[in-house]
């Protein structure tokens, strides 16, 4: 399989951010992906302790489809959030300091005071943990040609960023990815090694078109009418470190059978 594009969201629930090239760790997140979410009204989140939330707690494109309106980026040096609304910049705030974290919660509670349960404010993920959906969340991986399948199957055009992955793969067949084994590796290059761990069980989200914020499909029903399940795209762990550009190959490792197993 080959890599078509890689994307970071590192805001939850906001734009994605394509890169073209990016060095992973093992044991760790896909870089800059998810290190912010913000709380709709107090979601108990403690950052020196920090538990895995239901994303419901924080503003999300299930229930919040007007943030697919914006069109945000993160700056890595200065730690600025930037924010855009119908090609014009409405916030430029620096995330490290209360003044830049207020300015974000007065955007919000402008923007969308109808959806806001209490105060919207930025929370900042602590080292080792990120605002994922899933606890295993480290990387995700969507095939292209999944995507375009299903397009046939409903008659409908699907951006494949409704399904917010990290790496966008083709080469493989339709629904190849789903033949994987959990525990399975995936070789990249200089030694990278990604561990499948499981399936991705789709929500509400991916029922909002990321461009223009509408919500004008049903992608989990779909899914289900057309193959009896939700999933699109599938969860990795990285267990040994490298570096991944677009156009980089990635390949299906045979699975380890132990010596002496039934």
């Amino acid at each position: 399989m080959r890599i078509s594009s890689l994307y970071r969201y590192p805001v939850k629930g906001l734009s994605p951010e394509r890169l073209g090239k990016v060095a992973l760790a093992a044991g760790q997140y896909f870089p800059g992906d998810r290190l912010f979410a913000i709380e709709n009204g107090p979601a108990g989140f403690d950052p020196a302790e920090p538990v895995h939330q239901p994303k419901i707690k924080y503003l999300m494109l299930m229930r919040n489809e007007s943030l697919a309106r914006l069109k945000t980026r993160y700056d890595d040096d200065s730690r600025a959030l930037v924010i855009e609304h119908e090609g014009e910049e409405k916030l430029r705030a620096d995330t490290t300091t209360a003044a830049g974290r207020a300015a974000i919660s007065r955007f919000f509670e402008g923007y969308m005071p109808g959806e806001l349960r209490g105060e919207p404010k930025l929370l900042t993920a602590p080292e080792g943990y990120r605002f994922t959906d899933s606890r295993s969340g480290f990387v995700s991986i969507i095939n292209l040609a999944s995507v375009a399948e299903f397009e046939q199957r409903i008659g409908s055009a699907v951006d494949p960023l409704r399904f917010r992955g990290n790496v966008m793969v083709e080469g493989l067949a339709p629904w190849a990815e789903f033949e994987l084994a959990p525990g399975q590796e995936i070789a990249g290059p200089a030694g990278l090694r990604l561990q499948v761990i499981k399936r991705i069980e789709r929500c509400a989200a991916t029922n909002v078109d990321p461009q223009t914020g509408f919500r004008d499909l049903q992608i989990p029903k779909a899914l289900m009418t057309a193959y009896g399940h939700f999933d699109c795209g599938i969860y990795c762990r990285i267990t040994a470190g490298g570096t991944l550009s677009e156009g980089d190959s990635l390949e299906a490792l045979p699975v380890r059978v132990e010596v002496g197993a039934a």
